[in-house]
């Protein structure tokens, strides 16, 4: 009985084996593409400089988000905006103080909270670097195919 069982079991190991291995031989093995069309050691040739969709703030309706707790996008362009340790343009419109008087939406509660969850009267500096995470928009061509759809309409 257990020489049986030990030649059904060799039996079925062989023949799982020849099933892998014949399977790995006829898959065809098909090179990555990669996002750089030229060789590494090739120098990059600079893209292509496209416009923003927006023009000037507060002339366009908002970019409806994608999905949930996406960061607002930027519906105008911010070419020359400063910000730095010292200035930060976009808040002489979207701050606490400028945001009704400008109708430009407000920034978010959270931005005034510092990571320990304490409120503060200014914007956190952890927050501060607006287009960190808040980026314009430009109709660029995709850098890859994607079927990425929206669960739903609107903001």
């Amino acid at each position: 009985m257990a020489t049986r069982y030990k030649l059904i079991m060799t039996l079925a190991a062989v023949a799982l084996s020849t099933i892998f291995f014949a399977s790995c031989a006829t898959t065809p093995v098909e090179k990555p593409q990669a996002l750089r069309h030229n060789q590494i050691t090739m120098e990059d040739p600079a893209p292509a400089l496209l416009a923003y969709q927006g023009k000037t703030p507060g002339e366009q309706e908002k970019i409806a988000r994608s999905y949930e707790q996406q960061p607002p996008l930027i519906p105008h362009k911010i070419d020359g905006y400063r910000i730095d340790f010292k200035v930060n343009r976009c808040l002489e419109c979207h701050d606490r103080p400028f945001y009704k008087e400008e109708q430009a939406p407000k920034i978010g509660d959270s931005h005034y909270r510092d990571r320990e969850g304490k409120e503060l009267t200014q914007i956190w500096m952890g927050r501060y670097n607006c287009n960190q995470c808040h980026v314009p928009q430009t109709d660029a061509p995709p850098l890859v195919s994607n079927t990425f759809q929206s669960i739903k309409t609107g903001n």
